[in-house]
């Protein structure tokens, strides 16, 4: 590479800097606070599956973001990286949108569809804006204490809107439990599990004060939603993640089987009743919290379109399913999704997408993990990556989280799966010097 060449590469990279970190920022803040926080769960149009929950102001947002993102990756010197594997997710979106199109709502699974690829987009930059690993986290940790301390301030001065209240249309027995300016205890409790994982990365990273802060302040939050398949989890990943990186043979066993063993005795539990007894017998809810209609309900309708299925956003909340007269469980047809990430893809894009799916989400970073040099393998970086992917795909089989285009936790999970895979391919450095020398050594 000539000096002319090195210097205007240089040149680009001070000027991108800049717009870097206003778009992780803004990014961060739009997808973690959102431009409507504290949202009213007392009244009635929140059991209306025809009303929108996305007002014309968040749309412009979503595209302004989503256009200065793709703009900066285009420019940037590693765009190569953008949407990848690109292969797998042009089939796996290709699938996506025919099932769609044949489906009885071909309109809103074209747009689940569009908004879903747009947001992979912009996770695959997402990692491709930090100058530094330092700059990553603190920027990281910046974002999210400015998260929680939006949560905090709701349950001092908005607790009507932050805390569950009886009142709530949809599950007055929550009452009592934080929710913060999420709209429900269980997202807040997710959130409160990714901020503790990003304190542990700020603390070794950038600032030991601000990441205790961070892991303290997350975990008291996380104990007050009520969450309790969270509030176990957290230790259950750091454990998890510790084992994964230090016992190599354990990988696959933990990635597959563990994944595999989870959603068999909790959705297992719902079909197989001789399963669901010997839950119960472990003193476990077999129910999961009353998923269990859920899921018979969901298996039931998937056993009738096993190949297609129903097309993207094309069954749950649809008005002919909420208003269908609940002839067999009145609770799952009203149900807002399946609880079940594996289950609703199948639902949605039938067998072919679900195994689409597992291969993205799951052998693919198993891959990458193998390849990472051993200098980079029990990084922090690496770290922080492992626990979200290791808790999305556990905690995927009790919630709906894949291609959930405005989830925070999917767009996390997202730019983790392409850090692993950044990290294989000895991209993602520790400062941008060790980039700008591999360019000069490669050129």
């Amino acid at each position: 590479m000539s000096s002319a060449t090195y210097s205007e590469d240089r040149s680009t990279e001070t000027l991108m800097a800049p717009a870097g970190t206003f778009l992780f920022m803004a990014m961060f803040l739009f997808l973690w606070i959102s431009i409507d926080p504290f949202v009213d769960l007392t009244g009635e149009a929140i059991l209306d599956p025809s009303a929108g929950n996305s007002s014309r102001l968040n749309q412009i947002i979503s595209l302004a973001l989503f256009a200065g993102t793709l703009c900066y990756g285009v420019l940037h010197p590693m765009r190569n990286m953008i949407l990848q594997p690109r292969l797998l997710l042009t089939v796996l979106f290709t699938w996506f949108l025919l099932v769609s199109v044949i489906s009885a709502h071909p309109i809103l699974g074209i747009k689940g569809v569009v908004l879903s690829v747009m947001m992979a987009v912009n996770a695959s930059i997402y990692l491709l804006m930090p100058a530094s690993e330092r700059h990553f986290a603190k920027m990281l940790g910046i974002g999210t204490l400015i998260m929680l301390a939006v949560a905090y301030y709701g349950i001092l001065f908005k607790p009507t809107l932050a805390i569950h209240q009886a009142s709530e249309l949809r599950e007055p027995m929550n009452a009592g439990l934080w929710r913060g300016h999420f709209p429900h205890k269980n997202s807040a409790a997710a959130a409160m599990v990714i901020g503790a994982f990003f304190g542990f990365f700020v603390m070794n990273t950038w600032s030991r004060l601000a990441g205790i802060a961070i892991i303290a302040l997350s975990c008291v939050f996380l104990v007050h939603t009520g969450g309790k398949t969270s509030t176990a989890m957290l230790p259950g990943i750091l454990i998890l993640a510790w084992l994964f990186e230090h016992a190599r043979f354990l990988r696959i066993p933990i990635a597959v089987g563990g994944v595999g063993l989870f959603n068999l005795f909790a959705v297992g539990s719902a079909v197989f009743i001789p399963l669901g007894e010997f839950i119960s017998g472990l003193g476990i809810d077999a129910t999961f919290t009353n998923r269990a209609d859920i899921w018979r309900f969901a298996f039931s309708a998937l056993a009738e379109h096993p190949l297609l299925g129903y097309g993207f956003r094309a069954f749950w909340q649809t008005e002919e399913l909420v208003y269908s007269g609940g002839s067999v469980e009145t609770w799952a047809v009203a149900a807002a999704n399946g609880h079940n990430s594996y289950l609703d893809t199948a639902l949605m894009t039938g067998f072919p997408g679900l195994i689409l799916t597992v291969i993205w989400v799951i052998l693919l970073p198993l891959r990458d993990i193998s390849r990472i040099a051993p200098d980079r393998e029990h990084s922090h970086l690496t770290r922080l990556f492992i626990r979200v992917w290791l808790y999305t795909i556990f905690h995927a089989g009790l919630e709906t989280l894949f291609f959930e285009g405005g989830n925070l936790i999917w767009f996390t999970f997202m730019f983790a799966l392409y850090g692993l895979h950044l990290q294989s391919s000895a991209v993602l450095t520790v400062d941008r010097q060790s980039v700008k020398s591999r360019k000069v050594a490669h050129a």
